[in-house]
């Protein structure tokens, strides 16, 4: 009777403790799991906002030309609510990214990067043009920068 209790106790203590590790192991594969879904989920915010911000500094360089060329034209005012649709879309794609990002620097370079897209057609002449849009490139290549770790 002593062997039966023995077997019986030792089937139990084997069912616990097997149990115990599958739930970590499952617990473990759900872990991974997250992060890679994670992962992912940044992956294509962070390129839908450099392909909307890079969009965005298109239409208002776009937006700043035609309004050189001819001031008031159809052209011009084309240009215009072309720009107001590309900021519309970079806004979005920038919400997107605060949402998945926990980086407070990677936050700050695409907000920042997103603010010089914003102001790119006060430009007064061709040179601060010019400068205010490398300066946008310039924050855009920054925040790829720090965004890249996160994602390998």
């Amino acid at each position: 009777m002593d062997a039966a209790l023995i077997a019986v106790l030792g089937t139990l203590l084997g069912s616990v403790v097997t149990h115990f590790f599958q739930a970590r192991s499952t617990e473990r594969v759900a872990g991974l799991a997250r992060a890679e879904q994670l992962r992912q989920e940044r992956i294509s915010s962070y390129s839908a906002f450099a392909g909307a911000l890079f969009d965005y500094r298109r239409s208002q360089n776009d937006r700043w030309f035609r309004a050189q060329e001819v001031p008031g034209s159809s052209q011009a005012e084309e240009a215009r609510f072309a720009s107001y649709e590309a900021r519309i879309s970079a806004r979005q794609a920038l919400a997107r990214l605060q949402l998945v990002c926990d980086q407070a620097e990677t936050r700050q370079l695409a907000e920042a990067a997103f603010e010089l897209a914003n102001c790119l057609h006060e430009s007064v002449d061709e040179e601060d043009r010019d400068r205010r849009s490398r300066r946008c490139k310039d924050a855009l290549t920054r925040f790829i920068e720090s965004a890249a770790p996160s994602v390998r």
